[in-house]
């Protein structure tokens, strides 16, 4: 074979190209993303609509039916579901597998805007279920306890969850403070890391201008509810006000209208009476309250404000909870209360990282033992060491493939690996034994390695490409099973055919190291003896990497054949 004989007279080549393949492996290692499982992407779209105050028959009626009519003729739909609850539609749209969700959703969009719905109904929302939007960290914004501010003052380590249970349930006025704090400075500060794509703020009191109106001063002056709710709208705007020219001067003009206390919002004329105006104030009372809470969040039993850290899509999980974490201590160390606690609840970076790292290990302890089984059976170290080789180098090549693949290091992907390695060794045995009965055939080591390696070449690769008919396959498998075997079949793949390249290259390569037999030694010229120490320590490193390690492989390589 072409391949087998530029391997065995090109040796320096071969080498060369296998540091370039070792050295682009491992910079594609370290580029490589990081994640849990692969990228699932589920061909479901929901159209989620609101509308206060209406019953669930309104809602089927006025919403939900005219957005099924118009949305069941898009492109690859195959079920559409709605379920329709008190103020609230939710229409699900179930496309075929395999169909560009982005495209699909422009086209859902385009039929929502040219939907007429009722006035009193907001713009439907378009949701994509998927996964990845769980947030991957969340954290916890609670008031210390006076245990813990002591602790801090006297150097101590700051505040833990523990030390939170013995707290008692926070007022109104630190909820709200906890609330303002995380929307106006801890989201702000967490949004401009590079990968978040969202930051959720629940829990705690969020302000809220509360109008308490008097039912019976109103019936009295016979003003309507509903004429106090229109005056509060159109008064707080900011308008524009066009534009004022004077001479070669122009003043844009603008109506600033927006309240900006509560005491403006009481000072509104809701009417007019005998000629004298009547205040808001006169017929309600205006005060700074706090919203209406739907969901309450606890750490340890104490009430607390969670902040929800989303990713990008294609972010790497890691790397994002890593961004977040730089980014908090610094926030911990000059923005943050002394007497603020940020604790942390969840976090799935640390999942990953452990299950990357098991998967990992596994692989080493499988490659470590492969190695040794192959010792025992073999009972020569250079013949094992060369073999060997193969396992290091073709995951490191493997990593390449992967890198332009753009697949990702997940529990699925490193099985895939995993499960690779015992079957990396076979081509390289294959072809060592092979060289190893020319050399007792009295042949030489260059001749063996071409003849050996050549005498099966055509067999390795019709044996590896029977295995990777039954993995590639996989790729084409539709639905959820082939997204996540999709990583595994192509990592199987890669290390195979990376294992193939370097039992006909490398393995060859390596076996032929050694003068040949039969050629008289050539007398090289006498080198001249270097000047400096330096240059004489230079010339003993040349010599140890180009003479001494070679004729050590080459010996024992042929002890191993005999």
């Amino acid at each position: 074979m072409k391949i087998i004989e530029i391997a065995t007279r090109r040796r320096v080549t071969i080498a060369m190209f296998t540091v370039a393949v070792v050295l682009f492996g491992s910079v594609a290692l370290g580029r490589l993303k990081v994640n849990l499982l692969p990228e699932l992407t589920y061909p479901t779209l929901t159209v989620r609509t609101e509308y206060t105050g209406a019953a669930p028959v309104e809602i089927e009626n006025l919403v939900t039916k005219p957005i099924e009519e118009a949305l069941g003729v898009v492109k690859n739909v195959n079920e559409v579901t709605s379920i329709s609850r008190s103020g609230q539609s939710d229409v699900v749209l179930e496309f075929a597998w395999g169909t560009d969700m982005d495209l699909a959703s422009l086209e859902v969009r385009e039929k929502l805007d040219a939907l007429q719905l009722p006035l009193e109904v907001r713009r439907p929302v378009l949701l994509r279920f998927d996964p990845s939007l769980d947030p991957i960290q969340r954290f916890g914004l609670t008031r210390k306890q006076p245990e813990a501010l002591r602790a801090d003052a006297d150097g101590g380590a700051r505040v833990a969850p523990a030390g939170l249970q013995a707290a008692e349930t926070l007022d109104e006025g630190t909820l709200k403070y906890l609330r303002r704090y995380a929307d106006e400075q801890l989201k702000k500060e967490l949004e401009s890391v590079l990968g978040v794509a969202a930051v959720k703020i629940s829990g705690g009191l969020e302000d809220e201008v509360q109008v308490y109106v008097d039912q019976q001063k109103l019936g009295q002056l016979g003003i309507p509810i509903e004429q106090i709710a229109q005056v509060l709208g159109s008064e707080n705007v900011n308008l524009s006000g066009g534009r004022l020219e004077e001479g070669v001067q122009q003043y844009l003009v603008r109506t600033v209208g927006q309240f900006e206390t509560v005491e403006e919002i009481g000072d509104v004329i809701v009417a007019q009476r005998d000629g004298r105006p009547l205040y808001l104030r006169d017929v309600a009372t205006v005060r700074m309250g706090a919203r209406e809470r739907e969901s309450v969040t606890r750490i340890d039993g104490v009430e607390a404000v969670e902040v929800a850290i989303y990713k990008e899509g294609d972010a790497n999980t890691v790397a994002v909870a890593e961004g977040v974490d730089q980014r908090l201590r610094f926030i911990r160390e000059t923005l943050l209360p002394e007497d603020v606690a940020l604790v942390p609840v969840y976090n799935q970076a640390t999942f990953i990282e452990q299950a990357v790292n098991e998967v990992i290990e596994a692989g080493l302890i499988g490659g470590l033992l492969a190695v040794l089984i192959l010792y025992l059976f073999l009972r020569h170290f250079g013949t094992t060491l060369i073999i060997s080789l193969s396992i290091p180098v073709s995951v490191i090549a493997t990593f390449n493939l992967m890198y332009g693949a753009d697949l990702s290091l997940n529990i699925m992907s490193l099985g895939g690996l995993a499960l690779g390695i015992g079957l990396l060794l076979d081509n390289s045995i294959v072809v060592l034994e092979n060289i190893a009965r020319y050399r007792e055939e009295g042949k030489s080591r260059l001749e063996a390695a071409r003849l050996g390696a050549s005498g099966v070449g055509m067999a390795v690769i019709a044996s590896t490409l029977t295995t990777v008919a039954v993995f590639f396959p996989l790729v084409f498998v539709e639905g959820i099973a082939g997204q996540l075997f999709r990583d595994q079949a192509l990592t199987v793949t890669f290390s195979l055919l990376a294992s193939l390249v370097v039992a006909l290259t490398l393995i060859p390569m390596m076996a032929s190291l050694g003068r040949r037999e039969g050629a008289a030694p050539v007398e090289a010229p006498p080198l001249r003896e270097p000047r400096t120490r330096a240059g004489r320590g230079i010339r003993r490193v040349r010599l140890f990497l180009f003479t001494t390690v070679p004729t050590f492989i080459a010996r024992w390589t042929v002890r191993g054949a005999r």
